[in-house]
């Protein structure tokens, strides 16, 4: 099968033919149709995540279809449409996976990280955590929705019952979660790269309140701020906006360092929280969720074998909404 492979930090992936993998019990075999190109993907090519297995196929927002089931596959059928996301396997009996908090496992398998994930034309994945998509669904629209979405709502859910929400960085996982947020009642504010003008008029069409710079202070206090852009220096800019028993989420894998800033920033029960994972529960609730709200995803397509296109332009901030990789 034909294979995007990361061999080594610095250097552009490779197209290869590989075997094609054969599933295990518990795991199906699955033909990709589509995989979203997420900031994830960059901070491991970039070498920012420094744990890769290597080589490497990368890419965690997988849909596709079922081709074949290993032994004990149960629930599933071979024709199936699924959906593969970065958290690909929880061991299932350490503290946290006893208490419901899979996210934060001791054992974890991570897709395109730790296994080998979309950005080839099969992937196997565990069947814990292969969710059943739509199948008359469009599968390039589809694909956003297993990180950028998964790690957007669960950014949501962190960030409670707050009514004026502030989302810093306006890409794949804010377009997403805006719309949820919106059809939720809340009032959401957009703070983009300071000047891009594009970005901004994007989330006015969505239903932004307000849109602008990121160095600009929120023209009306945040009950909550999710910042999905890896910059530090944004925690204390958004510290400054949010009231009174407000809360910062941090809603990225890798963060640049956060600068200091005064305890008074800080003080009067403010919090700032971060993101890991996901886990099954978050899947099965945000997925009809995404379908009531009527979430539209805003992507842009890219062959399998332009992979390095896709990651350079997410790079650069070409792009609005999300990349999205098809075999």
């Amino acid at each position: 099968m034909r294979a995007m492979v990361f061999e080594r930090a610095g250097q552009p992936l490779a197209l290869k033919d590989i075997p094609r993998p054969e599933p295990g019990p518990g795991q199906v075999l699955i033909r990709i149709e589509a995989c979203g190109v997420c900031r994830t993907d960059l901070h491991i090519v970039d070498g920012e995540l420094t744990q890769p297995k290597l080589p490497l196929v990368p890419g965690h927002e997988v849909v596709g279809r079922i081709a074949a089931m290993g032994p004990g596959v149960v629930g599933l059928r071979e024709g199936q449409r699924v959906g593969v996301p970065w958290l690909g396997h929880a061991c299932g009996h350490c503290p946290y996976c006893d208490k419901g908090r899979e996210n934060l496992c001791d054992d974890p398998l991570f897709t395109g990280y730790t296994v080998d994930g979309g950005y080839a034309e099969y992937c196997v994945a565990h069947t814990d955590f292969t969710f059943a998509l739509p199948e008359d669904a469009d599968p390039v629209a589809l694909a956003p929705l297993l990180c950028a979405g998964l790690i957007g709502y669960r950014s949501l859910s962190l960030a409670g019952d707050a009514q004026v929400l502030g989302l810093y960085g306006f890409g794949a996982a804010a377009h997403i979660l805006c719309q949820v947020a919106l059809h939720q009642g809340r009032r959401v504010l957009a703070f983009t790269r300071d000047g891009d003008t594009a970005a901004q008029e994007f989330a006015r069409r969505l239903g932004v309140v307000w849109a602008g710079g990121s160095s600009e202070p929120s023209p009306e206090e945040l009950d909550a701020a999710i910042i999905f852009a890896p910059v530090g220096a944004l925690v204390p800019a958004a510290l400054k906006s949010v009231r009174k028993g407000g809360r910062v989420v941090c809603g990225g894998i890798h963060m640049s360092d956060i600068p200091s800033f005064p305890y008074a920033d800080l003080w009067q029960e403010r919090e700032i929280r971060s993101v890991a994972n996901l886990t099954r529960a978050d899947g099965e609730a945000f997925f009809p969720l995404a379908a009531e709200a009527g979430v539209r995803t805003e992507t842009v397509p890219y062959p399998l074998e332009r992979a390095n296109e896709a990651l350079d332009d997410l790079r650069a901030g070409r792009l609005q909404g999300a990349a999205v990789l098809v075999p």
